[in-house]
C-alpha cells in the first residue's frame, strides 16, 4: 500500500478557504511585526478626586468547629501559623476575625462549647475562640473583632432563640470577652442563616445599650438565599428603629450563577453592605485541594473584586481562616490555610493566603475605592483601585480566563503619589512575587503607566511599601500516631483533650466520679437549639485509614441514658443527612437498663442493627466497653465479656470515638490499639 506523503494534506488545505484565511493571516501578522504594530491599549484613568466607597477590610470566620485543632498544635509551628493569618506583611494580613458564640451544639464541623451550660453556668475558659482573638489582637492590634451565634443551649428561652435570654447570652459573651480578655467585640450578629426577627434585632440592641455596650454595633441577617439575602433593607423604611438597630447588612454568598447579586435598592439604601461569609470554588469532587491555585486561589482573586464591583460590599469574610477540622467532616478545606495534623506540626499557606495579601497587604480599612477605576478588561478580568488619604494608591487587577495578554495605560490626575509603582503578581507558578520596577511598568510615572498584565494571573500595582512574604517552613506531614491512649490526666478541668472533636453536646475533663483522677465528662442534658444538624453528642479522633483495630474506653452512666463507643468513622459529614444520630461507622451502645446494640450506620439509611442483647449494667459503676475490627469480622465486648461478633463490610477503615445520648455520662481510659 503506497502511503500518502505527510505534506499532501497541507497543500490541499491550502487551496481551499481555510488556506486562503492562513495565508492572509501570516501576511497580516508579517505586517504588524514590520511597522511594530502592539495590541490596542487598554486606559483606566485614576482621579484622585473620584468618588466610592470606603474600603473596610477583609477577613475571616472561626466557627463551625474549625479552627478545633489549631490550639492544639506545637510550638512554634502555631504561632507560624498564626502569622501567616494576622501578622501584618507578612501573610494574609487579616483585618476582621469572626468568632463563634458558640452553643454546645453541631454547627457545620463540630459542637463549640458554651460560656453558660445552664443558666445559672458562667465560664470564659471554655473552648478556643477567646485565645484565637487574643493572638490575633497579638499580632495585629488595629483588628476587628466581631462575633455570631449558629445555635444556643437549650435553657435558652425555653427552647425559643428570640427571646430576651438570647440576647443577655449574647451581651455575656461580649462582657466576658472585655472583662476577661481586655478584647473589644465591635460587632455581632443575629442568628447565622436563619430567618431574622426585626422585633428581636431591637430587643438586642436596647439590651446592649442598657449594659453599656452601646459601641458593639449589629449586622443583619447574615442569609445565603439569594431571594431572602437583601430583603432586611427593604423593612427598613417602614421601621426607622429598625434600620436604626443595624449598623450594617451582611449576606453569605451573595453570586448567582458567579455573578454578584446586589440589588439596586440595597446598593441605594445608604447602609454598608458587607459578604460576612464567603469561599472559594471547590475542586473536582469538591476535593481538598480546592485551595490550590486552580480554582480556589483564582476564585477568590476573582470574588474580591467582583464583591465590591458589582455589589458595592466594602468587606469581606472569608469561611474559614484555617482547615484545623478533619478531612471526613463537611466542607473539608474551607480554610486559607491548611492545618489539620497537629500531631506533626504540619500546614500549608495555600494560594488563597496570597491572594488574599493582594489587597490587605496594599491597602488598609479607612482607604476609598475610586469608583472610575474599578471595572472590567476587554479582555477578561477586573481590577479595582483603592487611594488611601494621602495620596498613596494600590490597583488590584486579576485577569483570570484571559486568552492573552493585555497592555493597560494608566493616566493619573489629582492628588496622587507621584513614587514609583511597584508590581506583585500571582500567577499559581511563583506567588506573591514582586516584579523589577524597570521591566514590569512603563512610561512616566507622574501622569501615566503602562503594564502588559498575563492571562490567568493576580497582580497589586501599588505606591506603598513594606510587603513581604512569610518565611516561615513546616516540617513534613506525619499519620496519626498509632496506637494511641489518652487517660485525661494531663487536660485541665473544664477543657478539651488534645485531638478529639466534639460534633454535638460538650466533652470535658472532670474529676472522676467513683475513682481517682480526671476523666473525660459528657454535661449537656438538654437538647440545644440547633442550627439545622443534631446528632447524638460524640466526640472522635485518629486517622480515616485505620483499617484493623480494637478500640476501648472505661464509661460509667450516674443515671439514665447511654454510652457509645464508635469505630471505623469513615464520614462524620452530617450535611449529607440532617437527621443522622450517629456517624458513618459502627456503634456499640449500652444503655442505663443494660439494653445493647451493635449498630452498623450510614447516612441516608436506617441504622442497621448487627446485634443486641442485655447484660447486667449497674448504674454508677465504671465498666469497659470495646470493639474489635478485623477486616470484616467485627467483634463488641462489655467488661471482658464477648457480647456479640458478627461479618460486616460496610465500613472498611475509619477513625474512633465515643458517646451519649443526651444525658450525663463519664470516660476513661481511652485507647485504640492493634486487634487482639
Amino acid at each position: 500500500m503506497k502511503h500518502k506523503s505527510v505534506s499532501t494534506p497541507i497543500r490541499e488545505r491550502l487551496r481551499g478557504p481555510i488556506g486562503v484565511w492562513i495565508v492572509c493571516a501570516t501576511l497580516l501578522l508579517m505586517c504588524f511585526a514590520l511597522t511594530g504594530f502592539q495590541p490596542q491599549e487598554i486606559v483606566i484613568r485614576i482621579d484622585a478626586g473620584g468618588s466610592g466607597r470606603v474600603y473596610e477590610g477583609f477577613g475571616a470566620v472561626s466557627a463551625g468547629a474549625s479552627s478545633r485543632l489549631l490550639i492544639d498544635y506545637p510550638e512554634p509551628y502555631r504561632s507560624q501559623i498564626l502569622d501567616y493569618l494576622f501578622k501584618p506583611h507578612y501573610g494574609a494580613s487579616l483585618a476582621h476575625l469572626k468568632v463563634e458564640i458558640g452553643g454546645d451544639t453541631n454547627s457545620t464541623d463540630g459542637s463549640e462549647p458554651s460560656h453558660m451550660h445552664t443558666r445559672s453556668d458562667l465560664n470564659f475558659q471554655r473552648g478556643y475562640e477567646w485565645w484565637l482573638m487574643q493572638e490575633a489582637r497579638k499580632r495585629n492590634p488595629n483588628i476587628i473583632l466581631d462575633s455570631l451565634a449558629w445555635g444556643a443551649p437549650g435553657w435558652i428561652g425555653g427552647g425559643k432563640y428570640y427571646s430576651q435570654d438570647m440576647a443577655d447570652y449574647v451581651v455575656k459573651f461580649i462582657q466576658g470577652a472585655r472583662n476577661v480578655y481586655g478584647l473589644d467585640i465591635a460587632l455581632t450578629g443575629i442568628w447565622n442563616e436563619k430567618p431574622y426577627d426585626a422585633e428581636w434585632i431591637k430587643l438586642l440592641r436596647r439590651t446592649l445599650d442598657a449594659n453599656g455596650l452601646n459601641a458593639t454595633k449589629i449586622v443583619a441577617a447574615d442569609l445565603y438565599q439569594p431571594e431572602q439575602q437583601w430583603d432586611i433593607i427593604k423593612r427598613f423604611a417602614g421601621d426607622p428603629a429598625l434600620s436604626a438597630a443595624v449598623y450594617a447588612v451582611g449576606v453569605h454568598y451573595a453570586r448567582t450563577k458567579g455573578k454578584v447579586n446586589t440589588p439596586q435598592f440595597a446598593k441605594d439604601s445608604g447602609k454598608r453592605l458587607w459578604s460576612t461569609e464567603d469561599q472559594p470554588e471547590f475542586g473536582p469532587g469538591g476535593s481538598i485541594a480546592k485551595r490550590d491555585w486552580e480554582p480556589g486561589g483564582k476564585s477568590l482573586a476573582q470574588i474580591y473584586n467582583r464583591n465590591y464591583i458589582d455589589g458595592r460590599m466594602t468587606k469581606t469574610e472569608i469561611w474559614s481562616p484555617v482547615t484545623s477540622y478533619y478531612d471526613n467532616l463537611a466542607a473539608p478545606n474551607s480554610g486559607l490555610m491548611y492545618a489539620n495534623t497537629p500531631w506533626s506540626g504540619h500546614y500549608d499557606a495555600q494560594s488563597t493566603i496570597w491572594v488574599t495579601a493582594h489587597t490587605t497587604q496594599f491597602a488598609e480599612p479607612g482607604w476609598h475605592y475610586i469608583d472610575g477605576a474599578c471595572g472590567y478588561l476587554a479582555g477578561k478580568g477586573s481590577y479595582v483601585t483603592l487611594k488611601s488619604p494621602s495620596g498613596d494608591y494600590s490597583v488590584v487587577v486579576e485577569t483570570i480566563g484571559a486568552a492573552s495578554s493585555q497592555h493597560v495605560r494608566f493616566e493619573l490626575t489629582g492628588a496622587l503619589s507621584a513614587g514609583p509603582v511597584h508590581v506583585w503578581r500571582s500567577n499559581g507558578k511563583t506567588m506573591f512575587e514582586r516584579l523589577p520596577d524597570s521591566t514590569s511598568v512603563k512610561g512616566s510615572l507622574k501622569g501615566s503607566f503602562t503594564v502588559v498584565l498575563d492571562p490567568d494571573a493576580l497582580y497589586t500595582l501599588s505606591t506603598t511599601t513594606g510587603q513581604a512574604q512569610g518565611t516561615a517552613v513546616p516540617p513534613a506531614a506525619q499519620s496519626f500516631p498509632f496506637p494511641y491512649q489518652d487517660d485525661f490526666e494531663k487536660t485541665p478541668i473544664g477543657g478539651t483533650p488534645r485531638y478529639l472533636a466534639d460534633q454535638d453536646g460538650a466533652f470535658e475533663a472532670q474529676p472522676c466520679t467513683g475513682r481517682k483522677g480526671r476523666c473525660l465528662a459528657q454535661v449537656i442534658t438538654t437538647r440545644p437549639i440547633s442550627w439545622g444538624i443534631s446528632p447524638n453528642p460524640f466526640t472522635y479522633l485518629g486517622d480515616a485509614h485505620w483499617t484493623d483495630y480494637t478500640v476501648g474506653v472505661d464509661a460509667m452512666l450516674p443515671g439514665d441514658g447511654q454510652v457509645a463507643l464508635v469505630g471505623r468513622i469513615d464520614s462524620a459529614d452530617f450535611f449529607q443527612d440532617g437527621k443522622a444520630l450517629w456517624p458513618n461507622g459502627y456503634v456499640l451502645a449500652v444503655s442505663h437498663n443494660g439494653n445493647w446494640q451493635l449498630l452498623g450506620t450510614k447516612f441516608k439509611a436506617d441504622a442497621k442493627r448487627l446485634a443486641s442483647g442485655t447484660a447486667t449494667f449497674p448504674g454508677g459503676v465504671w465498666h469497659r466497653l470495646a470493639m474489635t475490627f478485623r477486616g470484616s469480622a467485627i467483634s463488641a465486648f462489655l467488661d471482658g465479656k464477648q457480647l456479640a461478633q458478627v461479618s460486616d463490610a460496610t465500613h472498611q477503615s475509619g477513625m474512633a470515638g465515643m458517646g451519649t445520648g443526651w444525658n450525663l455520662a463519664s470516660f476513661d481510659n481511652f485507647s485504640i490499639t492493634a486487634p487482639r
